[in-house]
């Protein structure tokens, strides 16, 4: 017997109810065109205390940038969770290339917790097919489902956007605008991926559409945050990447609060920072967790960390030092840090200010500058072992031998980069200004 007419087209329209997605919003000035699925928000914390943290991608991870932004900052800005880094990119790669060497050149090495970014190379630089997007789907689970196995976490990122149809893939075709159109649908098939295996999602790609639009609005269409050749970023996409993965990794940006009562000479602090009051009046102030300070550049240029700071909003977002000060009698109060001084209304400290951007090339940056230059090192290293010292005629003749004594040379540059990282004791003084 057959149900009802209406039966059928209530079953029709629940089967689209449970399949209809939410989606972004679309950001000023981007076409009606570019419909995305709406990215799953992070849930908490995702790091534990002791991980083994897999950076794995291809060119543009292998450009160690938003990998030594990520590293750099989880050194300075939580040693509490004491996670170790290491990154795997590999020029070129795709998600089905980095399922068939994973197990020799990640896996050895027991990661509990692995971020990916695929897509660009996957896509093969053409306007979307359903057949390339469904191989990248299967690819893309192979991945996840490897990782899982091995006991890892998993942050599955999509890849970033595109602003040119690179001259170097003979095979590419469309237009920039075709092909960002692709890496979209790239993206939504990420975030499938991520929903059904139940792994957390860093949305690279749909910040940097948004901000791609509105730089190049601002600035003219010579600012690319995909860099000079429209594939690989400069500083400034790559802060924004960074960003886009210490938010899925569930970081707060609280580096800590310094509190200040003027009205009884009391001072305290929490979340990583220690203060000592001095007979003088001013105050010493410990930070046991330590910034991200970079160095000054020019907003304006696609290739400066600073224009990527801005546009990402890092400061507010990851890199809060807070200063509140109460109890003040004036209308206006001077602070000095480390020997750079400002003033700020007495109503914006009672809010409290972020230390770090209202001095951005605060007293923090030496011993910032340590833990940078140790992970670079490092970091270069890790190219060197995975692309040269694995692949190598020893390697083929004994593969455990090389491992072995990489690792031993590896552990040199982890041991360089504890030793870079030191609590750090800046002077702290606040004055009413009468």
């Amino acid at each position: 017997m057959r149900p009802p007419r209406f039966l059928l087209l209530l079953g029709v329209a629940f089967a689209g109810a449970l399949l209809a997605r939410d989606t972004q919003p679309l950001p000023p000035g981007v076409p009606a065109d570019y419909v995305g699925h709406l990215a799953p928000e992070p849930k908490g914390l995702l790091l534990k205390q002791g991980d083994r943290y897999a950076i794995c991608g291809d060119s543009i991870t292998e450009q160690k940038m938003y990998s030594r932004l990520i590293e750099a900052y989880l050194a300075a800005a939580r040693p509490d969770l004491a996670v170790e880094c290491r990154q795997y990119g590999w020029s070129g790669e795709t998600a089905g290339g980095f399922a068939g060497r994973m197990k020799n050149d990640v896996l050895r090495f027991r990661p509990t917790i692995a971020s990916t970014c695929y897509g660009m190379n996957d896509f093969r630089y053409v306007p979307f097919e359903k057949s390339i997007g469904e191989d990248f789907r299967k690819n893309q689970t192979k991945v996840v489902q490897a990782f899982k196995a091995a006991g890892a976490r998993v942050v599955l990122g999509s890849s970033g956007t595109i602003h040119s149809v690179p001259p170097w893939v003979k095979s590419a075709k469309g237009t920039w605008e075709t092909l960002n159109l692709a890496l979209l649908q790239f993206r939504n098939i990420d975030i499938e991926v991520a929903e059904a295996e139940q792994v957390a999602f860093a949305d690279v790609y749909w910040p940097m559409l948004a901000k791609g639009y509105e730089t190049r609005a601002h600035y003219g269409e010579t600012f690319k945050l995909e860099g000079g050749d429209g594939v690989h970023p400069g500083w400034a996409g790559h802060v924004m990447m960074a960003a886009a993965y210490l938010k899925a990794l569930g970081l707060d940006g609280d580096i800590g609060t310094v509190d200040i009562d003027l009205s009884d000479h009391s001072a305290k602090g929490s979340g990583g920072q220690r203060l000592v009051a001095l007979d003088t009046g001013g105050l010493t102030l410990t930070s046991d967790r330590i910034p991200g300070v970079f160095e000054a550049g020019d907003v304006a240029k696609d290739g400066t960390i600073a224009a990527g700071l801005a546009l990402a909003e890092f400061n507010q977002r990851f890199n809060r030092l807070t200063l509140q000060v109460k109890g003040a009698q004036t209308a206006q109060v001077k602070v000095t840090w480390g020997g750079q001084s400002k003033v700020f209304a007495r109503a914006a400290l009672e809010a409290g200010v972020n230390l770090v951007a209202e001095f951005p090339q605060g007293p923090l940056k030496p011993a910032f500058d340590k833990i940078w230059k140790a992970v670079g090192d490092k970091q270069a290293y890790e190219t060197k072992q995975i692309k040269s010292l694995f692949r190598s005629p020893e390697a083929k003749q004994d593969m455990e031998a090389v491992v072995q004594a990489s690792e031993l040379e590896h552990a040199k540059f982890v041991a360089a980069l504890k030793a870079a990282y030191a609590p750090v004791e800046t002077s702290l003084n606040v004055e009413e200004v009468r």
